[in-house]
Order: structure tokens, then sequence, then C-alpha cells
């Protein structure tokens, strides 16, 4: 890490970054303030690195970056920090003199205060220890929620929002199997198809195998597009790669081929990763003497951790690798009619799943460094003496995640708790959503969360008008609609003891109205502008409205506000009043969206993808509460990765249809089931019909 960012913040729980000898380099403290970010990979010396950065959301001037050489290793430091937050979470919500002492200063420069530093971390009894590099990441059996559980062993293939796909296995080649989408083939589309693979080896390690340009190693599993080389990388996230192959194996055709594509990943809060592949071009690498220039079909690797079988310790993914193909071969080729198909380029990448999935299980080294690291689950009481703060000499560019090679992980380090994890860890009842996809949660109950005593008021949306019209019908564009929550899946009843999830139902709140703004700068509470519905008469008359600010990065920036409005005031001792009346970090812990591309380009709506995201996880949310309303401001562009998949939806957005819905997360059984708070369809939104917010 860049000692000038070092490490300013708050005092909640303690993180150590430690030598190979296990000594701390840095030590430092994290709160509820504390933001963790992926900013991907990132060429140091002759390697890739996976970075990480920390920052305070009040004060992004304090900040530090963590660089790992594996995604596995990022993706285990950020759960650490994240139960290091919830841990801190707990901590303040139990009170008493740690939450006085935790709250008497805001930040902490490590450089300059390690006496109030040492004074600080030795009033806390419980802390969450990140020691030897993420090999030996320590965390809770968390609790902090109430459930118990922990849904990042749960999803298999299922989303949380239905999708139109019918996929139909047509070939099962070399143990792939290779599905179409019969779905599209109905609209006389090309065909969309993909093979599915299940590799012996973590998500980490066929993401890293995926994404890695040395030949010699794709020379072993990739049989076309091995000889790749790197153009340009952006952001951490985003790549350019020129590539050649020689055809002549596959085809008649004689001359060598060469090619330009983009590469863009990301991994979701499920931990499945998402590389999108699209032709591309590049002034760097123009038109090469002694090849043809042709385009590699787009296509899209999605990677997902399968549950072990109980008392196994193998660890499986899943690989997806989907491509849109216009060749006329396909549909003879999947009736057994003719074998040409198998001299084309789209077979070449579909056996690239093929490839990856032999010579990952050809290579036992890549699945044991997937499974030989495990998190393991144990709450230390860590006492904290003034040496361990002690200044020690740091010559690298980054906190020492690299240096750990740490495998001896000793047998004290157990736990009782490990067994219950393994358990958590099995508890995957995948195999039973498609019986319980039918069943469909009852409308949420009004008098549980808005006031009972007061009478209801009739909310006439007819009184209300947004800058974005309201649609007529589902052929309208350029407006909204308000869809029922039938196309959502969330937490049943029984949640907590099986993972089942349940279509939701129509939603507690009423879509009153819809601004689409253009503004210079991403802007904070809007409800306060003159131009606001919540500004007028009939506005200000309304018992409550929550206000959800979109603040999409563009070259002009948007806002994209949506309205919805009660028809009671909300019930204090709900959980929707525990919402908007709590604290910002209850706020982040439970307000969630689930998205969904129901018309558009396919390569889009795999980049969105139909999984539920805690917002304030993953992109900085600022809570606005006055007066009747409670607005939350979205800052999208502050993530890497969403700028990237919102760059990517304002490319084609005038011809997509997309429903979202917003929701509690439910975390406790008094709370379940859960219910759709709102719900909003966007038809093929113009950029260019936005309005000025100051106009």
């Amino acid at each position: 890490m860049d000692s000038k960012h070092a490490e300013n913040l708050k005092i909640l729980a303690t993180t150590h970054s430690c030598s190979k000898e296990g000594k701390p380099i840095r030590k430092g403290v994290i709160g509820p303030t504390l933001m963790v970010e992926e900013l991907g990979r990132r060429k140091v010396n002759d390697g890739d690195l996976y970075v990480i950065q920390f920052y305070n959301r009040l004060d992004e001037s304090k900040k530090g970056e963590i660089a790992c050489p594996t995604a596995g290793e990022a993706r285990k430091w950020m759960e650490a920090f994240d139960h290091a937050k919830q841990q801190a979470e707990y901590e303040l919500s139990r009170g008493g003199s740690t939450r006085n002492k935790l709250n008497m200063e805001a930040d902490i420069d490590l450089d300059g205060h390690r006496p109030r530093v040492r004074r600080y971390a030795h009033g806390l009894k419980n802390l969450i220890r990140i020691g030897k590099g993420p090999e030996m990441l320590l965390r809770q059996t968390s609790n902090l929620g109430g459930s118990g559980t922990s849904n990042r062993y749960f999803e298999g293939e299922f989303g949380d929002a239905i999708e139109a796909h019918e996929w139909k296995c047509v070939r099962t080649v070399n143990g792939i199997r290779i599905f179409e989408d019969v779905a599209d083939s109905k609209r006389g589309k090309g065909a969309l198809v993909k093979a599915v693979g299940l590799v012996d080896a973590s998500a980490d390690t066929a993401f890293d195998v995926i994404l890695n340009l040395e030949c010699r190693k794709r020379y072993e599993w990739d049989m076309l597009t091995a000889d790749l080389e790197l153009i340009d990388s952006y952001d951490g996230h985003y790549d350019v790669v020129y590539g050649t192959y020689d055809p002549k194996y596959l085809t008649r055709w004689q001359s060598k081929r060469d090619f330009v594509f983009t590469r863009q990943w990301f991994r979701g809060q499920d931990g499945a990763y998402t590389i999108l592949q699209l032709p591309a071009a590049h002034k760097k690498r123009p038109s090469r003497s002694g090849y043809r220039r042709t385009s590699i079909s787009p296509s899209t690797w999605e990677v997902r951790s399968l549950n072990s079988p109980m008392g196994s310790n193998t660890t499986k993914c899943l690989v997806t690798h989907m491509l849109e193909i216009r060749s006329s071969g396909w549909l003879r080729w999947k009736k057994n009619s003719s074998s040409k198909f198998e001299q084309t380029i789209p077979y070449a990448l579909l056996s690239q799943v093929a490839g990856l999935k032999e010579y990952i299980g050809a290579n036992p080294s890549l699945s044991f460094e997937s499974s030989a690291t495990v998190v393991q689950s144990k709450l230390s009481d860590v006492s904290t003496s003034s040496s361990e703060f002690e200044d020690l000499e740091v010559q690298d560019e980054f906190y020492d995640a690299i240096a750990g090679d740490s495998t001896s992980s000793s047998e004290d380090e157990e736990s009782e708790d490990d067994t219950e994890n393994k358990k958590i860890k099995l508890k995957n009842v995948s195999w039973a959503i498609s019986s319980l996809a039918l069943k469909r949660a009852s409308a949420p109950d009004v008098n549980k969360e808005l006031d009972p005593t007061v009478p209801p008021v009739h909310v006439d949306a007819s009184q209300f008008s947004g800058s974005l019209h309201k649609g007529r019908d589902e052929t309208d564009s350029n407006c909204w609609t308000c869809p029922s929550g039938t196309g959502f899946m969330i937490r049943g009843k029984t949640y907590l003891k099986d993972n089942a999830k349940i279509m939701g139902s129509d939603p507690l709140l009423k879509l009153i109205a819809v601004d689409w703004f253009k503004v210079d700068t991403a802007t904070d509470k809007i409800a306060l502008h003159p131009r606001s519905l919540v500004q007028s008469d009939a506005g200000k008359k309304l018992p409550f409205i929550l206000v959800i600010n979109l603040e999409v990065p563009a070259k002009p920036n948007y806002s994209l506000v949506l309205y919805y409005a009660a028809e009671r005031p909300v019930n204090k001792n709900s959980l929707l009043g525990r919402f908007v009346d709590g604290t910002d970090m209850f706020r982040d812990a439970r307000f969630k969206l689930i998205p969904s591309i129901v018309e558009g380009y396919w390569m889009v709506k795999r980049a969105v993808g139909t999984k539920a995201c805690l917002l304030g996880k993953a992109v900085t949310c600022k809570y606005f509460r006055q007066d009747n309303f409670l607005e939350i401001d979205v800052d999208i562009g502050s993530s890497s990765v969403a700028r990237s998949v919102i760059g990517l939806v304002l490319g084609y957005v005038t011809s997509l249809v997309v429903d979202l819905a917003i929701l509690i997360e439910a975390k406790e059984e008094a709370e379940l089931p859960e219910y759709i708070l709102g719900t909003v369809r966007l038809n093929r939104v113009k950029p260019e019909s936005a309005v000025p917010l100051n106009a």
C-alpha cells in the first residue's frame, strides 16, 4: 500500500497486515463508514495483481490499497473486512463503554497518533483479526444479522428475477453440455448457445485461468485463441486484447487470422464471476500483413462456485461459456445431419470449456490451491500490546498480501464453529427452488408496515407528474410503468431454515412519478429542489414518500428519481420504520435492489444479471430523512465495476426494457417473508430526453 495513504480509519475493529514472520507491518481500524472496492487487475513488473481499495465514506482522501496474487485472495480480504465491519456494528449496537470509546473521535491517524491507537484498541475485547495474510483470515460465524446463515452458500444457477430464456440441451460433447436458447430461436433471431461444464476447482481458480494471457498455459486448453497479447488495460476491470490463430485445421481456408476484442469482468456479491467479450478495433493494432482481420463472436464467461457433497473437501465450480452464433450449419449439426459445424470457429470457442475442464483436472496443484486455503471461523480475544503498534520499515508498494505463503494452518486455530460452518455451507436446497418458484408471497401486511391507527389517504397518481411520462401500454417507449412483483424471487417464511425463495407480490408502496434529470455533477438531496414533487402542495400532503435517486455517471451525468408513496405513515416499530429512521449502517446492510432486463441485447442481460444486490455494500449510498420523506442517493459512479456496467447499459438503453424491484432485506425470522417495497419498469429510455435539473 502507498505509505502516503496508509490509513486514517475509525477505530471500531482492528485489522492486521502481516509480514512473513506474522508481525504486523501496518495495523489499522475499521468501522461503519468503511467502504471496500475491487479495483481489479494491475500490472506490476511482469505479473498481474488483484487490487482492492478501502476508504472512509465520509472522507475519501483517507484510503489505502491491498494487492493480492489471485482473485481468490482478494475476495478473502474483502470478506474479512466485511465481517470486521459487521462486528464493529454489532459492538456499537450493544452500547456501553465500548460504544462511548468508539464514538469519541471520528478518525485516527496511524502515523501521528499511535499512543491513542493503542489506548482505543486496548478497550476493545472482541476483535476480528486478519493475520498472516489472507491464508489465515479469521471471521466470526456471524449472527450479527440475526439469521445465523450466510446466503453466500446459496443460489446455484438461480437468480432473483425470472428470466425468459428457455435453455434446451442439444448435445453432450466431451462431458460438456451444449444448450440452445429456444426462446430466441422462436423469435427468429440468431442462435444463442452455451457450453456448460463442471470443473474441479474453485471459481477463483477457473476465473484466473480464463483471464490469463500467457500462451504456454493457454496452449494446454485453448485450441483456438491461445496466442493473445494485451494491448491496453483500463480501471482494472476492462482491457483490450489482440490475438492470432491459424484456422487451417478447422476449415479449408489457409489464410491466417487476427482479431481484437475487449474483455470486461466483475465479481457479483454472490461470488460469481462474469467476463464479457466483444469484438473491437484499436489504433495500436491495425490490419497486419499476411493476416485476415476477423471478428470473434460476442461471448460471455460465467463462473460460479458449487457446494461440495457432505463429507467432501473438494471444490467445484460451474463454468458457462455463452456465444451468439449466426452460422447456418448450427441447425444441421444439432440434428446430427452434418458435422461441418465442428469445423467452425464457434464450435472451437464452445470447446474451450472442455479444454479448461481437462486442463485443470490434469493439474492437481490448481485444485489444491483452491481448496487448501479455507476461511476459518473463530472469534478471538486479542490482547494488543504497545509493541505490536511499533513502526516497521516497509519497502513494498502494497500491503504484504503477496508475501504470506503461510499454509501452516495450525490445529489450535480450529473452533467448534467450523463444524457448524460446514453444515451451513452444505445447506443448499437450490434443487427445491423449481418446485417452490410458483409459490407466491401474500401481499405485504399494510397494518404491519404502515400505521394502522391513521386512516388511509387516497394516493391519486394523476396529481403528480415527472419529467419521464408514464407509459400507456407495453408498446410505448421512453416511459415508465409499474409491474407487479411476480417477476422477482424473494425470501420466504422458512428462508432461514431452508433458503427457500418465493415469488413476490404487489409492492407495498405506489410509484407515483419518475424524473429523468440531466445534471452537471452528481446531485444529492433532490427532494429539496423546487422541481421535485416532494415540494409540491400535493406531495406535502402525502403521509410518506420514499425517494430513490439513482445517480448515473455519464457525459452529461443523469439522475433517475423514483417517487414511491404510502397511503399511511410508516409504522415506527416495523422493519420499514426501523429502516426509515435507522442508522446509515443499518440501511446499508438492508437496502436491496433486484434488476432484470426484460427485453434487450443478451450481452447486456448477462452483464446486469438477475441477482439481488445490497446497494449499500456495492456503491456509496447517502440517506436524507426529513419531514414526510426519506431520500436515498445512490452514487453509481462510486464503484468502477458499476460504472463499467452502466456504461454498457447506456450504450443499448434505447432498446432495453428494464425492471427494478427495491426491498429491505429480511434477516430475522420475525421479518420474514420479505415483501417488495416498490417496482419500476423503464421502457426504452432516451438519454437525450433528460431534462436539465436547474433549467
